[in-house]
C-alpha cells in the first residue's frame, strides 16, 4: 500500500483510531493511538515524536526525542479494540539526522535483507518459525527479600487429577504425552482455532495448529514461511493475537521457554532458505538433497551458534530448556530427519522448492527480527568463507557413548556463556552495518545488568530444600 492507499483503506473500514506499533530493543511491542483525523500522507514521511528514553535499551534521557515513521505496507485492522482501529507497524528514526535508528530491531532486519542482496548470493531469505507456547488458567509469582515463588495452574495440568473440580472429569495429558491427543484430552482445540482465524484476518497464512508434548496446555501454531522482515512482523502479530485471544477466554499465554519443571519446554524451530530470481538455492545433489551453498550456510550457523544463542535464546530461562542429557537440541550437529541434531534437513518432500534447513535451538522468547537477522548473517558468513559443516550426524545423539558425545560441540549452557561468546564472536554481524558495535555493546550490557545479574543474585525456592539444613 501507498500512504494514499492507507487513507482510502482506513475510510473503507470506517476506522476511528489509528494504532502505531513498534518494537523495543528486547522484543516487546509498544504502541500509542491517535484519532484518524491526525493521519495524513505527510505523516508517513514526517513521523510522530515520542520519548525514546522510556523504551528499554534505547536513548539516554538527555537525547530522548525520537520519531516513529509508519510503514504503509503494514496497514491492517486491529482485531481487538472495541472501537474500529487501523494498525500500522512503524520504523524508528532519529529526528536530527533523519537516519534509521540503529537499535530499532526492525531496522536491523531491513539492513540484513539489503545486505543479502548486496552480496549477490541471493535476493530473498525465507523464514518459517514454529513458536510453541503454554496456555495457562492462572499464573502468580512474586520475589522479595523475604520470599520468592511462582504458582502455575491449568485445567489440563496432570497434577490436578485429584483436585475437586465439581466434577473433575480427568482427561489431563500426562507429562510428555500431550502430542496430538484428540479432545477431550486436548481441551484447547477451539481456542487455538480461534487464534488461527484471527491471524488470518491480519494476513497470516496458517499451516496447522496442534497440542504440543507437555501437560498443562502446551500448544503450537505454524505459520507459512515468508521473507525475513515480513516474518518478523508476523511473529509480533502472532504473539499479540495469541495473548489477546487467550485473555478473551480468561486464560493467559506465555512464550517463556521453560515454565514447568519436569516436562518439555517451548522451542521455536526456525526453517530457513535463500532464493534468487525466484529459484531456490538450497536444493542440490549433496547430502540430504542440499546444495553446496546450503551446506556452507549450515557451516556458518554451527560455527557461530554459541554467539547466536545470545539472540536466539536471550533469557536466563532459555537455558532451563537447553540442558544436556534431555531432548533439547544443544548438540551442534546437522542431520536429515534426525530431530536430536540442532540443525535438521526436513525430508518431507523431494521438491527443490521445499529444500530448507531447520535450526532447532531458538526459543520463542527471542526478538524475531534480531534472531532471524543474526542467523542469516551467520549463514552468509558460512557461504562467503566456505565453512565446512563437517560430517552429518545420523545417529541418535542421546544414544552416543560419552566418548563419542565429547566430540560433538554444544550450545551455550547459560545466558552468561552466550553473552561471552557474542562478545568474542560478532564480526560476522557487523558486515554491511547490519548490527552495529553500539547494538552489540548495548545488548551485552542490558542482558547482563537487567537479566543475568539479577537472577544470579537471588535465591530460588529449591535451594532451601537443598541447603537450609546445612
Amino acid at each position: 500500500m501507498t500512504p494514499k492507499d492507507v487513507l482510502k483503506f482506513m475510510k473503507e473500514k470506517n476506522a476511528r483510531m489509528v494504532d502505531f506499533k513498534f518494537l523495543d530493543f528486547v522484543g516487546i511491542w509498544q504502541h500509542f493511538s491517535v484519532p484518524v483525523s491526525e493521519l495524513s500522507e505527510d505523516l508517513f514521511e514526517e513521523g510522530l515524536g515520542f520519548d525514546g528514553s522510556s523504551i528499554r535499551g534505547w536513548q539516554p534521557i538527555h537525547a530522548s526525542d525520537m520519531l516513529v515513521i509508519p510503514d504503509p505496507s503494514t496497514a491492517v485492522m486491529d482485531p481487538f479494540p472495541e472501537t474500529p482501529t487501523m494498525s500500522l507497524i512503524c520504523n524508528i528514526v532519529d529526528p536530527i539526522t533523519k537516519e534509521a535508528y540503529t537499535r530499532d530491531p526492525r531496522n536491523i532486519a531491513q539492513k540484513a535483507e539489503a545486505y543479502l542482496k548486496s552480496t549477490g548470493i541471493g535476493d530473498t531469505a525465507y523464514f518459517g518459525p514454529e513458536p510453541e507456547f503454554f496456555i495457562f488458567d492462572d499464573i502468580r509469582y512474586s520475589q522479595g527479600p523475604d520470599h520468592g515463588f511462582y504458582y502455575i495452574d491449568s485445567i489440563e495440568g496432570t497434577w490436578n487429577t485429584g483436585r475437586e473440580e465439581g466434577p473433575n472429569l480427568g482427561y489431563k495429558p500426562r507429562h510428555k504425552e500431550g502430542y496430538f491427543p484428540v479432545p477431550p484430552t486436548d481441551s484447547q482445540e477451539d481456542i487455538r482455532t480461534e487464534m488461527c482465524l484471527v491471524m488470518e484476518q491480519v494476513g497470516i497464512q496458517i499451516e496447522r495448529q496442534h497440542h504440543e508434548v507437555a501437560t498443562a496446555g502446551q500448544a503450537e501454531i505454524d505459520m507459512r514461511f515468508d521473507s525475513l522482515l515480513k516474518m518478523g512482523d508476523k511473529l509480533m502479530w502472532f504473539k499479540y493475537i495469541v495473548k489477546n485471544v487467550a485473555k478473551k477466554w480468561r486464560k493467559t499465554v506465555t512464550f517463556m521457554p521453560k515454565p514447568i519443571f519436569g516436562d518439555n519446554g517451548s522451542g521455536m524451530h526456525v526453517h530457513q532458505s535463500i532464493w534468487k530470481g525466484g529459484k531456490p538455492l538450497f536444493a542440490g545433489n549433496k547430502y540430504g538433497g542440499m546444495s553446496e551453498l546450503a551446506l556452507y550456510y549450515i557451516g556458518g550457523i554451527l560455527k557461530h551458534a554459541r554467539a547466536l544463542n545470545a539472540f536466539c535464546n536471550p533469557g536466563t530461562n532459555s537455558y532451563r530448556r537447553l540442558v544436556p542429557g534431555f531432548e533439547a537440541p544443544i548438540n551442534l550437529a546437522y542431520s536429515s530427519r534426525n530431530r536430536s541434531a540442532s540443525i535438521r534437513i526436513p525430508m518431507y518432500s523431494p521438491s527443490p522448492k521445499t529444500k530448507r534447513i531447520e535450526v532447532r535451538f531458538p526459543d520463542p522468547s527471542c526478538n524475531g527480527y534480531l534472531a532471524f537477522a543474526a542467523m542469516l548473517m551467520a549463514g552468509l558468513d558460512g557461504i562467503q568463507n566456505k565453512i565446512d559443516p563437517g560430517e552429518p550426524l545420523d545417529k541418535d545423539i542421546y544414544g552416543l557413548s560419552p566418548e563419542e558425545l565429547s566430540k560433538v560441540p554444544s550450545a551455550a549452557g547459560s545466558l552468561e556463556e552466550a553473552l561471552a561468546a557474542l562478545k568474542k564472536d560478532h564480526e560476522f554481524l557487523l558486515k554491511g552495518d547490519v548490527f552495529t558495535k553500539d547494538v552489540i555493546e548495548t545488548w551485552l550490557e542490558y542482558k547482563k545488568e537487567k537479566e543475568a545479574d539479577p537472577v544470579r543474585l537471588r535465591p530460588v525456592p529449591h535451594e532451601f530444600a537443598l541447603y537450609f539444613d546445612c
